[in-house]
Order: C-alpha cells, then sequence, then structure tokens
C-alpha cells in the first residue's frame, strides 16, 4: 500500500467527519431545516462507504473529533454560503485525490462516486439554499422532510 493510498483515505474520510460535524451543528442552533437535515445523513453514509477500503488496505481510521472543531455562522444564510464553499472545494479534493489513487480501481470508484454526489446533489442544494436566504423564510425553510436523493 502506498502512502499516497492512506493519505487520500485518511483526507476524504476527514472531509466526510468535517461536513457532517458542521451540518449537525447548523441543524442543533438553527433547527431542523433543509437542505441540513437531509445532507447531513449522506454524509454519515459516505464516511461509511469509505470504512471497507480502511479495513482492505488496513489503514487506521482515524478518530472522528469534528464535532468539537467546527463553529456554525450567525446566520442560515452564511450557513447556507459556506456550505457551497465547502461542497466546491469537496469536490476539488476528490479531483486530487483521484490522481493519487489511479492505481486502485476500488478506491477510485468509491471517490468518484462521493465526489459526484457532492457536485450533483449536495452542490445544488446548498445553492438553493442560498438563493431562497435571500428573503424570508423561503420555501424549504420549513421542518418537513426534503425529497434529498443520493
Amino acid at each position: 500500500m502506498s502512502e499516497h493510498l492512506k493519505n487520500a483515505l485518511v483526507e476524504a474520510i476527514n472531509d466526510e467527519y468535517k461536513a457532517r460535524a458542521t451540518y449537525r451543528a447548523v441543524i442543533e442552533k438553527f433547527g431542523e431545516i433543509r437542505p441540513f437535515i437531509n445532507i447531513v445523513e449522506a454524509e454519515g453514509r459516505h464516511a461509511n462507504a469509505l470504512l471497507p477500503l480502511f479495513a482492505k488496505y488496513h489503514v487506521a481510521v482515524p478518530e472522528d473529533d469534528w464535532a468539537s472543531r467546527v463553529q456554525v455562522p450567525d446566520t442560515v444564510q452564511e450557513a447556507c454560503r459556506l456550505a457551497v464553499e465547502d461542497e466546491i472545494e469537496n469536490a476539488e479534493m476528490y479531483e486530487r485525490l483521484l490522481k493519487s489513487v489511479s492505481d486502485y480501481p476500488d478506491v477510485v470508484a468509491v471517490l468518484k462516486q462521493l465526489q459526484r454526489a457532492s457536485v450533483e446533489n449536495h452542490l445544488p442544494a446548498f445553492q438553493r439554499c442560498v438563493d431562497r436566504q435571500g428573503g424570508g423564510r423561503g420555501q424549504g425553510q420549513g421542518h418537513r422532510r426534503g425529497q434529498h436523493r443520493e
């Protein structure tokens, strides 16, 4: 196993941990708002999707200590705006990591799946959140579960 593979797996799962902790903190502060309530669950699934790769390649799974490390913005609009930035950075991270693990087709497949979810599902949802927050409590800002699909 290469050091590149180990570093890629650790960076990927830490990024998923960070996103999940951030979105949980937003929900704790502002209530069960969309899209955070939907996407927080997806981030947990993303971290879990990486775990079999840690086992297969005998890489120690890092502790998820992100809950104590994240800060929540003062407004939902700012939380949505920062989530857009985070999802863009997440997609860029996966693009970089994919290059470093090209010799591991199973890892490439999982990372591409996670990148796709970020670009095609999470990013547009947070962009809509930013748009909605432009004025008042628009559609989707209630406390019902949304239609997020992975």
